[in-house]
Parts: C-alpha cells; sequence; structure tokens
C-alpha cells in the first residue's frame, strides 16, 4: 500500500511503549513502516520506567524521539499518550511542543495526562505530588494560553501552582489550534477537563463493553460546556495482536508474553475476522480513532497486515 490514508471510518494509529526497550532506530522504523501502510498516526507513550523486564537499552525522551520523527517522515501524524505534568513545566513543554510541530510541518498532536507511574519519578528523581489533577489543569490553561497569545501581545498567568509574567507566548505551533488528547476513565474530572480543552478524549485499556459509558460522560460534558456533539472526536487505545490465521495469532501472542484469551478479551486480537469484529463494535460505540498498541516493534509484518487485510473491510 502507498503512503495514502487507510479506509474505512476510523482512523488507525499505531501506539508504542518504548520505555520497554525500544532505541530510536526502532521507533523510526516503526514509524516509517507506518506512514508507507498508511496508518493516520504514529504515538508513543511518555515513560522513563519499564514496567517489567529490563527495559535495555534504557528509556528514549518522547518529544526529543517526535523531534527526530518530525523531519524523518513527511504526512503521518506524531503524538504522545501522554506526557505526563509531572515532568516537565508547562511553559518549557509549551516550547518544546510548539518546536516540533514547526519541525513536522504541522502534524504534531499534544496527549496530556496527569500522570500516574510513582515508581518511575522515584527511580529519576522527578517530584510526584499528591494534587497531580490540579497541575494538569494549570498547565493546560497555561499551554493552551500561551498558543493562543496574539503575536506582540503577552500572557501573564496566576494559579496556585504556577506563576507566569508578561511571557511573550512563543513559538506558535503551525496549527491553530494544536490538538490537544486528554484521556482517562475518571467520571468527573477527566471528561470536565477534555469538554474543556481536547480535541479528542482517549479511553485507554478500557473494558470494551465500557466504552459507550466512557464516550457518554464525555459526550455530556461537552455539551454542558456548549460544544457541539461532533467537535470532540472519542479514541480508544487497545492492545494489538492479529494473525492471518490461528496459529501466526497465538505465535504472535506468544513473542508478547501474553495469553490468547486474556488479548481476546482485552483487545484487538484473534484472527483478522476477530479483528474487523471489535473494530466495529468500537466504531459503532463513537469511536473515530484507535490506537493500537505495538508491543513487538520488530515485527513489521504485523503492521502490514492490519494494513492490508484488516483495514480494507472496515
Amino acid at each position: 500500500m502507498t503512503t495514502t490514508d487507510l479506509p474505512g471510518p476510523v482512523r488507525l494509529r499505531v501506539f508504542t511503549e518504548p520505555q520497554q526497550g525500544a532505541t530510536y532506530d526502532d521507533l523510526l522504523a516503526v514509524a516509517q513502516t507506518a506512514e508507507r501502510l498508511g496508518f493516520d498516526a504514529f504515538f508513543r507513550s511518555d515513560h522513563y520506567l519499564a514496567m517489567g523486564g529490563d527495559g535495555l537499552p534504557g528509556p528514549t525522551d518522547a518529544w526529543t524521539t517526535l523531534a527526530g520523527l518530525a523531519r524523518e517522515t513527511s504526512r503521518i501524524r506524531l503524538g504522545t499518550l501522554v506526557t505526563s505534568a509531572t515532568f516537565r513545566r508547562p511553559g518549557v513543554l509549551a516550547v518544546q511542543v510548539a518546536q516540533v510541530d514547526q519541525m513536522s510541518g504541522g502534524r504534531v498532536e499534544l496527549g496530556l495526562g496527569a500522570g500516574w507511574f510513582a515508581r518511575e519519578h522515584e527511580a529519576y528523581g522527578i517530584p510526584f505530588p499528591k494534587n497531580r489533577f490540579d497541575h494538569l489543569t494549570e498547565q493546560l490553561e497555561i499551554i493552551t494560553g500561551l498558543w493562543s497569545t496574539p503575536v506582540g501581545e503577552t500572557f501573564t498567568y496566576e494559579g496556585d501552582l504556577y506563576r507566569l509574567v508578561d511571557s511573550p507566548g512563543l513559538p506558535k505551533p503551525v496549527q491553530q489550534p494544536l490538538p490537544i488528547v486528554v484521556g482517562g476513565s475518571g467520571p468527573r474530572r477527566t471528561p470536565a477537563l477534555a469538554a474543556r480543552f481536547a480535541a479528542e478524549y482517549n479511553a485507554s485499556f478500557p473494558e470494551i463493553d465500557e466504552v459507550p459509558t466512557l464516550f457518554g460522560r464525555v459526550r455530556d460534558a461537552a455539551a454542558e460546556a456548549g460544544r457541539a456533539p461532533d467537535d470532540l472526536a472519542c479514541s480508544a487505545a487497545l492492545v494489538l495482536c492479529v494473525g492471518k490465521d490461528e496459529a501466526e495469532f497465538r505465535r504472535r501472542a506468544e513473542a508478547i508474553g501474553r495469553e490468547p484469551d486474556e488479548l481476546r478479551e482485552h483487545g484487538i486480537a484473534g484472527t483478522v475476522d476477530d479483528a474487523v469484529d471489535v473494530i466495529g463494535r468500537l466504531v459503532e460505540a463513537g469511536a473515530s480513532r484507535l490506537y493500537l498498541q505495538t508491543l513487538d516493534l520488530h515485527d513489521l509484518d504485523h503492521l502490514a497486515l492490519v494494513a492490508e487485510e484488516v483495514a480494507p473491510r472496515l
């Protein structure tokens, strides 16, 4: 398949977890393959510590990685799912993301979350505050405020946690507004933040039967905020493990250390028919984008199978 968008009613996005063990060259190969096959986006997690295993050769920084990919790809969209608000000061993050957006020609999306992995903060000396949602809220206010301040004017912010005085709000991203992704399963604060700041709400690794409820909460919050029903995209991130037949599916499940039955219950997994069925259920629930968590970064044939056998049937 040439470098064109994949067919179907839902955008398929490749999502990687490099903290489990990947070099920049590994990620470059996946991103360029995803672009060539027609996937809509390449996203990566933003973590500094492996969750099980040795994580060799060690972590890569998300925004350093995306800056490199911005210059080595041409069409595919790039982003994080998600950057932790605890990792960077909001002013610095606003500069980083705007610069990578410029480097990519306007292809970046910022996934921003409150952070949750206390052990990685401890391992790398990053403060892990108790009021992480307050940090996330103020960071969203600051980043959107900096980017939306007209050139020649200044931005001042006085919050409980952050204070900015007469910032020029530079540089500006190419995209105005640059899309922000807010995710989570909380019943109140997450939907409210998504409705207020986000272009997209993401449900990360939900139980598939719970997706309609999660999307419904966000749509209700968006309506209360005065947004049009189709103004806020809804998406889900789920593990991907598909084979052209049962034997290939089971081989791929073994390669990532997962049980086939568990994958079928919680992911986009099984044969091509199984994958098409699950994606259909998610689209029926309102998903317009799906993040396919790709755990074996060296199995590029896996992505080709999805592009060539699953996507055309959506």
